[in-house]
């Protein structure tokens, strides 16, 4: 199911949102202009062995690394020699590694900044389009009713503090991992989840493939939501036998913190809808 859009209209200019947008967007461009220009060369065994005095897994291989041989990149398992893009350098660099992250050890790509702002700048980096395009999909979809909500402050501080419990999810399921977690999907899932809290019974326009077919049907935000997050449970648990991939458990870190900050972050004379829909009917009941 593909969301296309929402029938709530925002109050206010998402100031925040499309910024956000924006950021994410500039990033993932610069990161192509680094992928036009001239690779980089490394000593394959030089970083294993700085990892390994660290006490840490071999090198995150963000993309395999290459053999150089005659002028050509011939694929190798473990090269004395490697060529890499430098938007995949970048990506290493600012993406959170959780090993190298709770080990404290900052090792090659070094970074100019210190180690625990991968948190944040993990969240604006994307590894291809479709990963990009499909979380601004949703939060251009989502987060400017959230953002009504909250105000533009409020809103990015809760925005920021999703991912970074997402980030701690993720580090918690492979706490000695050495591939790079990055994009803002974490984020996102925590403003799906105040979204879920406040609007319920908002109505989404979403795209259904059936067979051969297409339908747009408009859909309860409680089902929507509630259905895309049991979706991210059953696929972390069925991730545990795949070493990469897509980080399910940040999307659902970033999804419950989302559930817990609505309350404190929300305006005062916003009310939280799914909140009292869940006491009134246990109300009606007694």
């Amino acid at each position: 199911m593909i969301p296309l859009r929402d029938t709530l209209p925002s109050r206010r200019f998402p100031m925040v949102t499309i910024s956000l947008i924006i950021l994410n967007m500039l990033v993932f461009l610069f990161q192509g202009y680094l992928g036009t220009q001239a690779p980089l060369r490394g000593d394959w065994s030089a970083e294993q062995a700085q990892w390994a005095a660290a006490g840490l897994q071999e090198p995150p291989i963000f993309n395999p690394y290459y053999a150089v041989a005659t002028g050509q990149r011939i694929l190798a398992s473990k090269p004395s020699v490697f060529e890499i893009s430098r938007a995949e350098w970048f990506q290493t660099q600012f993406s959170l590694i959780p090993a190298e992250w709770l080990g404290g050890h900052d090792l090659a790509p070094i970074i100019s900044i210190p180690l625990w702002l991968t948190l944040f700048t993990a969240m604006f980096l994307h590894g291809g389009l479709m990963h990009l395009l499909g979380n601004m999909l949703y939060l251009w979809i989502f987060g400017d009713n959230v953002e009504d909500a909250m105000g533009p402050i409020r809103f990015l501080v809760f925005y920021l503090l999703c991912g970074v419990a997402a980030a701690f999810a993720q580090i918690a399921i492979g706490p000695s991992s050495s591939i790079p977690m990055l994009g803002a999907s974490g984020a996102i899932a925590g403003v799906l989840a105040a979204y879920f809290m406040l609007y319920p019974r908002s109505r989404v326009l979403t795209l259904i493939p059936l067979f051969f077919f297409l339908r747009i049907v408009a859909l309860p935000a409680v089902f929507l939501l509630g259905f895309w997050f049991v979706l991210q449970v059953i696929s972390g648990l069925n991730s545990f036998a795949n070493a990469g991939g897509v980080a399910f458990f940040a999307h659902i870190g970033g999804f419950v913190a989302g559930l817990f900050l609505v309350f404190p972050f929300r305006q005062k004379h916003v009310p939280v809808v799914l909140w009292r829909l869940i006491q009134n009917r246990r109300t009606s009941r007694r």
